[in-house]
């Protein structure tokens, strides 16, 4: 990955046909998309972010909401995070999370598909805006994430994001460039912005 160096993933060359292969393989039609096999622009973005400025998350407790692949969890555990929970849905991308902590000699982020009940110290959701019920239950953690004391970023795709991305209460920290495929972004660059909120109680924020 050009704007994460840092981090190796296993990685889709073609989604669809590993979303054809997998369900062949398990023997099931209609599993959800792989999403795990493609590191997505919102989560290379905000991977990047966590690694250089590592004293957001250095000794802090961290959940990544909508994990995917992992990347934005294993970013947060190279950066020093004191323990890292990834919340993802899909038993395969936790799986995937698994293989790509070992691929980076990292340990494991604990894998849950549910929020944890205890209150992170801080939350970071990328790419997690393209789907209105998706968009909507993140909204309402990542709210009550900020009036329980969290630093909060998210990262997805542009200057805007996606269409259920928040168009309020959030500022612009960051943008990167970086490539993409037209079989998934529809062109060969894309740009990804990282976003906190504008206002709310939060612990004191680190001077990026």
């Amino acid at each position: 990955m050009p704007l994460v160096p840092e981090l190796s993933l296993y990685l889709a060359g073609d989604i669809y046909a590993v979303w054809e292969q997998t369900e062949a393989a398990a023997g099931r039609s209609e599993l959800p998309p792989p999403f795990w096999s493609v590191a997505w622009p919102g989560g290379q973005a905000l991977a990047r972010y966590v690694l250089d400025h590592r004293e957001l998350v250095a000794g802090r407790t961290v959940v990544d909401y909508g994990s995917g692949s992992g990347l934005v969890a294993l970013a947060a555990m190279m950066a020093g995070a004191a323990a890292v929970t990834a919340v993802e849905p899909d038993e395969l991308a936790r799986a995937a999370i698994a293989l790509n902590a070992a691929a980076n000699a990292l340990p494991v982020p604990v894998c849950t598909d549910d929020v944890p009940a205890a209150a992170p110290d801080v939350v970071v959701a990328g790419d997690v805006w393209y789907d209105q019920q998706l968009a909507e239950l993140v909204t309402a953690y990542l709210g009550t994430a900020v009036l329980d004391g969290a630093s909060v970023r998210i990262a997805d795709l542009g200057d805007t994001g996606r269409k259920y991305f928040p168009r309020t209460g959030y500022r612009r920290l960051a943008a990167y460039e970086l490539p993409s495929t037209i079989e998934i972004e529809g062109r060969e660059r894309v740009s990804a912005s990282v976003w906190q909120p504008s206002r709310g109680p939060g612990r004191a924020e680190p001077v990026c």
